[in-house]
């Protein structure tokens, strides 16, 4: 595990993009695990001004999502479809039939996760999966709870994921209670993983996922099992890390 510790949300952006460009640039054709949410905005940010620039070329390379909604339609701007599309892949030159998400409207929740799971299966390794981190230490929608989900599944969002996101909608009553995500098992299969995380609020999520011991109850210490981790964190999030762990 590589922790990179930066000076605040914009340099962990520009560092987080860095290594998504690299992998892009070596291996054109690559495979993405991309993620939504507010961290990882400042990082599609930065990609999209280096294509601008011509520093970057997304033709070849083809994206899977982490989660979505269920019931939110493609339309509706809180959907991960319209997020993806907003932040990046309107603005690059990726081929939108080469970018996947899970269809948050499949009400028929065990056919949605096979169909996904199936999707993810066919496409081969992801070659770079970036993520995020919860409050309570979620990744991607994987809440925390007995046991860590092997595949693609209908998650029920916890009243803290549900809190944290009621800021993106009208009021907490609109904020679906359900997301199909990848599972744990799914996420583990990726080469690499590429964890940003920013702000204080994250801070004990963060320390609990590198420091603690492994347990579904913090589904980000199931991180500390991947042979190739990068998390870059300001310091605001790594407040809390020992900094044995930070050398």
């Amino acid at each position: 595990m590589r922790i990179y510790k930066t000076k605040d949300y914009d340099e962990m952006s520009r560092t987080a993009a860095n290594i998504i460009s690299a992998q892009v640039i070596l291996k054109p054709e690559s495979l993405l695990g991309l993620a939504t949410g507010s961290s990882p905005i400042g990082v599609y940010d930065q990609l999209v001004e280096w294509y601008k620039k011509g520093d970057l070329d997304f033709s070849k390379v083809t994206t899977v999502n982490l989660d979505e909604y269920k019931g939110l339609p493609k339309e509706n701007e809180q959907s991960y479809y319209y997020f993806m599309h907003e932040y990046l892949f309107d603005k690059v030159n990726i081929n939108v039939e080469n970018t996947y998400l899970p269809d948050g409207m499949n009400m028929d929740s065990e056919a949605e996760a096979c169909r996904y799971e199936d999707l993810l299966a066919s496409l081969g390794q992801v070659d770079l999966q970036l993520l995020g981190l919860g409050h309570n230490g979620h990744i991607g929608f994987n809440e925390p709870g007995d046991v860590f989900e092997k595949a693609t599944h209908c998650v029920d969002l916890k009243e803290s994921t549900i809190e944290a996101n009621k800021r993106f909608f009208a009021s907490a009553d609109d904020v679906p209670r359900q997301a199909y995500s990848m599972g744990i098992g799914t996420i583990l299969k990726s080469k690499k993983l590429l964890v940003v995380v920013s702000g204080e609020g994250k801070a004990e999520a963060l320390k609990n996922s590198i420091c603690g011991p492994v347990t579904p109850h913090v589904p980000g210490s199931i991180l500390q099992f991947h042979p190739d981790v990068t998390i870059v964190a300001d310091e605001a999030a790594l407040s809390k890390v020992p900094e044995e762990y930070l050398k």
